[in-house]
């Protein structure tokens, strides 16, 4: 595992986000006196709990845990997390845990931030008119001044609220096909962790996983300082995902689409991709003139069907790269390309790692999962 470094892996974005707006909250501490930074968390039944006790945990640890630790006494508390939801009492989450809520939103007060966790709502499925009341306040806050923050797929809700149009955006690497699509005018970046935009950039999205964890140490350097962050960051072995989510994406999701002809091309060629001219052969299975072939199997499932071919190609490269020893080279030609030079240039564009680096970082962690091979 790499060393964490907030300083070095953030780079500038850290220093023209968090130093700015650090400025820019801590004049509006130091004017009203109010004590530790308010930040609220929203509490949606589509989120779950280990987000929400998450940042929790990692927000109100800012200032008291590190000299707990280091000195022996804890530190003044410096971040105040806010439980907020749509109504009162507790809100039982997606994987059945009920969470305890501080405020609703018309009761909550002013907050720095604005947290939203992630809605486990199939990524096809559309979140239209589920969360209004939610969706209606998040505006609201915004125009107030709030920063807005999400976790995995919750920036679909800042998408459906029309916050992100004209904004580079990003969130689960899952949810990505679905926001270009609904949204055309939110500039998706799916390989990315962690996207801050809009005015004052006030707009901070993480991508999926346990990539919430970048968002809280973001969200700890702007609020409070880099130092703070580090220590958070130290006392929990927190590690930066300063690859981005790309590796540990399916490239493309090849669904079955209801273009019958395009489905019996998917089927085909998901037993013969390694086959020479791939897309050629498609295209006389189907019947189909070449460019009509091209305009309806992009149309079917989002990909030309070369892309398409490479994705099924790389994501069994993966695979072997992830449970074997093969060199390179085999892999490359087990998977249908000839030159391995190739093969390595488009893998490294596609995934964000070399072939060797993926098997580095991948094939160590399934290993460790193995019991036969410890």
């Amino acid at each position: 595992m790499t060393t964490f470094s907030l300083e070095s892996n953030m780079g500038d974005t850290l220093a023209r986000t968090a130093v700015s707006g650090q400025r820019q909250i801590g004049a509006k501490q130091d004017e009203s006196a109010t004590g530790p930074i308010p930040v609220a968390i929203l509490v949606i039944p589509a989120a779950g709990a280990s987000v929400i006790f998450g940042l929790y945990d990692l927000l109100l640890s800012v200032g008291r845990d590190w000299p707990l630790i280091v000195g022996g006494r804890a530190g003044p508390q410096i971040i105040r997390p806010l439980l907020v939801s749509a109504r009162a009492g507790p809100v039982t989450v997606c994987n059945g845990i009920p969470i305890p809520v501080d405020f609703t939103l018309a009761e909550c007060p002013p907050a720095a931030v604005i947290c939203v966790p992630e809605v486990n709502i199939p990524p096809a499925e559309p979140i239209s008119g589920l969360f209004e009341r939610e969706i209606e306040w998040l505006q609201q806050r915004h125009a107030d001044g709030a920063i807005l923050a999400t976790a995995c797929s919750g920036a679909m809700l800042l998408a459906e609220a029309g916050l992100l149009d004209g904004h580079d955006a990003t969130t689960h690497w899952a949810y990505c096909p679905a926001m270009r699509q609904r949204f055309p005018k939110v500039k998706v970046h799916s390989q990315r962790s962690l996207v801050c935009s809009g005015d004052g950039q006030r707009l901070i999205m993480a991508g999926g996983g346990t990539s919430w964890l970048d968002l809280a140490l973001f969200l700890i350097a702007r609020l409070v300082s880099v130092e703070a962050a580090m220590q958070v960051a130290r006392l929990n072995l927190i590690d930066w995902h300063r690859i981005g989510q790309q590796p540990y994406a399916r490239l493309a999701q090849t669904r079955q689409v209801e273009d019958a002809t395009i489905a019996r091309c998917q089927a085909w060629i998901a037993e013969h991709y390694r086959i020479e001219a791939p897309v050629a052969a498609m295209a006389r299975l189907s019947g189909l003139g070449e460019r009509s072939f091209n305009r309806r199997f992009k149309a079917a499932t989002g990909l030309s069907p070369l892309d398409y071919v490479h994705t099924l190609r790389l994501e069994e490269a993966k695979q072997m790269l992830e449970s074997g020893d093969l060199a390179i080279e085999s892999i490359a030609r087990d998977v249908g390309y000839e030159d391995a030079g190739f093969f390595s240039r488009l893998f490294q564009r596609k995934v964000k790692l070399t072939p060797a680096q993926y098997r580095k970082r991948f094939r160590g962690l399934r290993l460790s999962l193995t019991p036969t091979a410890r």
